[in-house]
């Protein structure tokens, strides 16, 4: 019989935790047995000793062993994708139903915004009528008629990991790498897919703010999709500058149905593919091309009726804001920097973000990037339009958005958007 005690010493001494001391502790505390003060000191010793690939792994599988497992019984090969969060990152809302398009089933349960990244539910509830909740059951449906779902998580899905994860915010624990990756895994293989893609973002805007953390990331979370028998790989993306044009709610849905229906910004579109194709090869489909499907409107058809089915109207009128604010060019030169992280932050002042869960967010608030670095400008030119209905978050907006472009001489070298792919 194990103690809270027994196991934190063993962490805080750097020792390997065994297979039987985390299936225990997981459990415990899921059940109340081990009290949120002796998790965070465990918290705190993981933050501090790390775990290893094995630790890992199993420190996942007692998560996701914590609740319920989806079974998925539809008759195409299954595949998700995690996005570790960004600005302007919409990816979601064109890729699934594009992946459903060229034949794979996506069950792709999702999370909200919190602080300067977005959130895909509050962009999806931007739509009138559409729902979040789902149950299983209804989860099943729509896979097996429309082939891609979008939705909150059931909340027996990983109860562990729900408990963990707001006791690691209030613990200056959130950034261990082992945590960071379990929490992530623990969700997706709990929705039972038998293969999965990560976006795993750097740079200002994203949570890891450089490659090298990136990759551990990435390595992490490959690393647990391979020992639980689910074919995952993570694609390295840059997250420096907005992702597309649009950062909000209803602009990103709006910027996403362009790209369905064969516009939108190229990086968005890029993005979008080279994610398809990853999913498509993992689950079997590598002969399929996304980007005709793309380019023919399947996937845009396939986007309706997934609306539909969670009760979303895909033909009305999007939120709009009451109140607009442009940010011009100060001289003539090129834009020679964007700053995401400043951007997203901007965008959550203006009410498109919330600060706690519980806060509400405005759907039609959010800000345009009319250009992006290396374009030319002239004085006067609109660099950025803010968008709100609550006027009064202009101001705090408009701070926030202080130094965060510059105008040069000479244009800015180009970064590739996608850095690296990370396979077993």
């Amino acid at each position: 019989m194990f103690t809270a005690i027994d196991v934190i010493r063993a962490k805080r001494d750097g020792h390997r935790l065994r297979d039987d001391q985390i299936d225990w502790v997981v459990d415990a505390y899921t059940r109340g047995v081990v009290a949120d003060e002796q998790m965070s000191a465990l918290a705190m010793a993981v933050y501090l000793n790390g775990m290893d690939a094995a630790e890992t792994a199993r420190w996942t599988a007692a998560m996701v062993n914590s609740g319920e497992v989806l079974s998925l019984a539809v008759d195409r090969p299954t595949v998700d994708k995690h996005s570790t969060g960004g600005v302007g990152d919409k990816i979601t809302l064109p890729l699934a139903p594009l992946v459903a398009a060229c034949g794979a089933a996506v069950p792709q349960l999702s999370g909200r915004g919190l602080g300067h990244t977005g959130g895909t539910l509050d962009k999806l509830e931007s739509i009138p009528g559409w729902r979040a909740q789902l149950t299983v059951d209804e989860v099943q449906q729509q896979l097996r008629e429309v082939g891609a779902v979008i939705c909150a998580a059931t909340t027996g899905l990983a109860p562990a990991d729900r408990k963990l994860y707001a006791l690691r915010d209030v613990t200056a624990t959130v950034e261990s790498i082992p945590l960071i990756a379990s929490s992530i895994m623990s969700k997706k293989l709990a929705e039972g897919a038998s293969a999965l893609v990560l976006d795993v973002k750097f740079g200002s805007g994203a949570f890891m703010k450089t490659l090298a953390d990136a990759r551990r990331l990435a390595d992490a979370l490959v690393s647990i999709g391979h020992a639980h028998g689910v074919r995952t790989s993570a694609l390295l993306t840059d997250m420096s500058v907005p992702l597309g044009r649009a950062v909000g709610n209803a602009v990103e849905v709006a910027e996403s149905v362009e790209v369905l229906q064969g516009g939108g910004p190229a990086d968005v579109i890029d993005l979008t593919l080279a994610l398809a194709r990853e999913m498509l090869s993992l689950a079997g489909l590598s002969h399929v091309d996304p980007a005709p499907v793309l380019a023919s409107g399947e996937a845009f058809e396939v986007w309706s009726r997934m609306i539909t089915a969670q009760g979303g109207d895909s033909a009305a009128p999007l939120p709009r804001p009451t109140h607009t604010h442009t940010v011009v060019a100060p001289t003539d030169g090129i834009l020679t920097s964007l700053d995401a992280y400043s951007i997203g932050v901007a965008a959550w002042r203006l009410g498109a973000g919330r600060a706690r869960k519980e806060d509400p967010v405005d759907p039609a608030a959010g800000i345009l990037c009319h250009t992006k670095p290396g374009t030319p400008v002239r004085a006067g030119d609109p660099i950025l339009e803010l968008h709100t209905t609550n006027p009064t978050t202009i101001p705090a907006a408009l701070t926030t958005l202080d130094g965060s472009f510059t105008i040069g001489s000479a244009a800015p070298t180009p970064r590739p958007l996608i850095a690296d792919t990370i396979r077993p």
